[in-house]
């Protein structure tokens, strides 16, 4: 069918669940999430989870299918003789990608497989829209790019760096506070770019009737701090240089940049190397980490080498 014919049809079982008094839309759903009701599985418990509809298999009497909430994947077995006949008989016009909860009884198939027998159901969010093709991990990187929320939605490894991502910026900040450093904010509008050597993006500010620029660096505004009498700052927050774009550069990104008073090179590059190993410890969990489409491994363990700039320019022109 077309997407336009998904899309219709779905509506049409969106009126049906209306109709039959499970409004599509809408509802507060308390529970567990499915990592936790994994980890303390107990066979004959009590469960309430929600997530959205991954698989679904209608095998006449008994139906299954997986949910996924973002935390882990549960199967869902819905049973004509464990349910009403109108949930069972609603479960027709679930499709994939829906939102629904449930609640029912733990239980563990023949297979070994962690379930829940489900007792009762409720439509929590209806998808309009047909899922990709490969709705269990899309392939397309273009898609993946450009649709970033498919690619979380259909793709572990995708979610689970995002999550990596929020808590290497929480670690960060830890480790900075706990050394002294005052977190601050520094201004995104700019009369004019600098701290560092690229093309910015040019705004009009109507209030001042000027044009303005979006920063490509913080660094002067939070030197200016230091003369200020701020002796440990940092900042995390949003760069915009308007150049290339490609898979590893982007005209918007998140910069981190640090500065102390009475130091020097010796004294970041501590900084730098003791943060590096923090976040490999208390991150990802090791100190050799693989890097790229090759795998290659990046081993963080010191001694770190330490050169100079312009020895490491004269060593790229040597190759």
């Amino acid at each position: 069918m077309e997407s336009n014919e998904y899309r219709e049809q779905r509506l049409a079982s969106a009126r049906e669940l209306a109709a039959a008094g499970r409004a599509p839309y809408g509802h507060k759903y308390d529970h567990a999430d499915l990592k936790d009701v994994r980890r303390d599985f107990a066979e004959g418990a009590a469960a309430r989870v929600a997530g959205r509809l991954m698989t679904i298999r209608r095998m006449g009497k008994m139906n299954f299918c997986t949910v996924n909430d973002g935390t882990d994947k549960f199967q869902l077995i819905f049973k004509r003789d464990e349910l009403s006949e109108e949930s069972f008989k609603s479960f027709k016009l679930l499709n994939l990608g829906d939102i629904i909860g449930a609640e029912g009884t733990l239980f563990t198939t023949q297979k070994g497989e962690k379930s829940l027998v489900v007792k009762e159901w409720t439509m929590l969010a209806k998808a309009l829209e047909q899922p990709p093709e490969k709705f269990h991990g899309l392939a397309d990187r273009e898609e993946c790019y450009r649709r970033r929320y498919i690619d979380l939605m259909t793709n572990d490894e995708t979610r689970e760096r995002f999550f990596a991502r929020s808590r290497i910026i929480a670690e960060i900040r830890k480790y900075l506070w706990e050394r002294g450093f005052c977190e601050v904010e520094t201004p995104i509008l700019q009369d004019q770019a600098g701290g560092a050597a690229a093309k910015p993006f040019v705004t009009r500010y109507n209030a001042l009737d000027k044009e303005c620029v979006l920063r490509i660096a913080p660094e002067l505004y939070l030197k200016r701090l230091l003369v200020g009498g701020m002796n440990k700052v940092f900042e995390i927050g949003k760069d915009f240089r308007n150049e290339g774009i490609d898979r590893t550069h982007n005209p918007e990104f998140t910069v981190c940049e640090i500065y102390e008073a009475y130091g020097d090179r010796t004294s970041m590059e501590a900084i730098m190397e003791g943060l590096l190993l923090h976040l490999c410890d208390k991150v990802i969990g090791t100190r050799k980490v693989e890097y790229g489409e090759k795998k290659e491994i990046i081993d963080f363990n010191p001694p770190y080498r330490r050169v100079a700039y312009k020895d490491l320019v004269k060593e790229l022109k040597d190759l």
